[in-house]
């Protein structure tokens, strides 16, 4: 087997070819236009039995990964924390070169037999585009309001209320007709930028509605839990992908940042909180817990037992996410298994390790940190958290 590691930018990708040894065989730099795109793959196919392993491909790798799957090429998604490690342990530093990142990327994937299989499902890719542009515009919007906020509160003393929206800004608005030039300048703007709030508002609106589509026409029930709406949806799929590649609950939340970590030593035992994972979808997770305190829900009834528990607010809010990972883990797991019942599809995005055997959760306590063998069933109020 041949590796062929890359270290890819915007417009150059350097790579390096390794036998199953960990021999170089080749390497070189090419640009990521037409001809330097041709000249890449030119060297690479001429190894038979060939792997490209690609650094980021949810990031800056995504555009080349892409475009080697189309071309028929197998690619796996090596994190970039798992080629700085490999880095720091082969040079004994954390120096950078492309060469050097080449190499680093092709070692991890030799020795990481777990690796994600980067395919392009078009649905998978066109809901995770439309997420991207759903927080790009979530994004803009929270600058608008900061931006309005900032000038009403020079037009009114004590400014607008916190929540406020494009219509309420603007009957505000209406109320005051400055007289001096500052003043009717600082007015103009205000309009402006309701102007651009209502515009942002459109946008939001019209692409949750192609996001809930898509996400039905997919036959996900993610949107039936409580707290997760069509841009959430559509995130998780985008980014797990095939939820078989986790062989359980316990995987999906080490691979989500749900998991506590154990910080152990000696006869102490503790555990801390994880910083590690997919931040996107711990962030799913986490407004998903949000909206479920505020309303009386199965996961607000969960976080006020862990209160009076003797738990704080954070310890609290960091389990209630840990047992709706397990929701949402469920959920997609069901979802797949009735699709492939229905369709012949098969699995996709699956790693070139995985199996369609012992996809069954174990049941390891839900707040135990990774990894761990199974040793208590769940509690059976866990699936209630939705």
């Amino acid at each position: 087997m041949t590796i062929i590691g890359m270290d890819p930018h915007k417009r150059s990708a350097t790579i390096e070819i390794i036998d199953d040894t960990g021999e170089v065989l080749g390497g070189g730099r090419y640009g990521t236009d037409k001809n330097g795109y041709a000249e890449m793959l030119t060297a690479g196919r001429q190894f038979a039995n060939r792997i490209w392993a690609v650094e980021g491909c949810n990031g800056i790798g995504r555009h080349i990964a892409r475009r080697l799957v189309h071309d028929g090429e197998t690619v796996l998604d090596v994190p970039a924390k798992l080629s700085a490690q490999v880095r720091v342990f082969a040079t004994g530093n954390g120096r950078k070169t492309d060469p050097v990142d080449a190499h680093s990327v092709a070692m991890a994937a030799l020795h990481s037999p777990n690796l994600r299989r980067v395919d392009t499902d078009p649905e998978l890719v066109m809901l995770g585009m439309l997420a991207d542009r759903r927080d790009e515009l979530g994004r803009a919007r929270t600058q608008t309001v900061s931006r309005l906020h900032r000038l009403l509160l020079e037009l009114f003393p004590g400014g607008a209320k916190k929540f406020l929206s494009a219509l309420q800004a603007r009957k505000l608005v209406a109320t005051i007709k400055p007289r001096d030039p500052v003043g009717k300048t600082r007015r103009r703007l205000t309009v402006e930028l309701i102007a651009e709030l209502e515009t942002i508002d459109r946008k939001m609106k019209a692409t949750d509605k192609e996001l809930r589509q898509l996400v039905i026409d997919r036959g996900s029930t993610l949107m039936d839990l409580h707290g997760i709406g069509p841009s959430s949806a559509a995130r998780l799929l985008a980014d797990v992908g095939d939820i078989h590649r986790f062989r359980d609950r316990n995987r999906f939340a080490s691979w989500n940042g749900t998991a506590p970590l154990d910080a152990s030593s000696g006869e102490q035992q503790r555990h801390r909180l994880s910083r590690a994972g997919n931040r996107r979808i711990n962030r799913v997770l986490h407004v998903m817990a949000v909206v479920q305190l505020r309303n009386p829900t199965a996961g607000r009834a969960y976080f006020d037992a862990r209160k009076n528990a003797g738990k704080t607010s954070m310890e609290a809010m960091r389990l209630l996410k840990r047992q709706l990972s397990n929701v949402v883990f469920h959920c997609m797991l069901a979802d797949q298994r009735r699709d492939e019942k229905a369709s012949p599809r098969g699995h996709s995005g699956t790693t070139l390790q995985s199996s369609a055997t012992g996809l069954t959760p174990h049941t390891d306590p839900s707040e135990k940190p990774l990894p761990g063998p199974a040793t208590t069933q769940p509690n059976d109020n866990i699936a209630a958290v939705s």
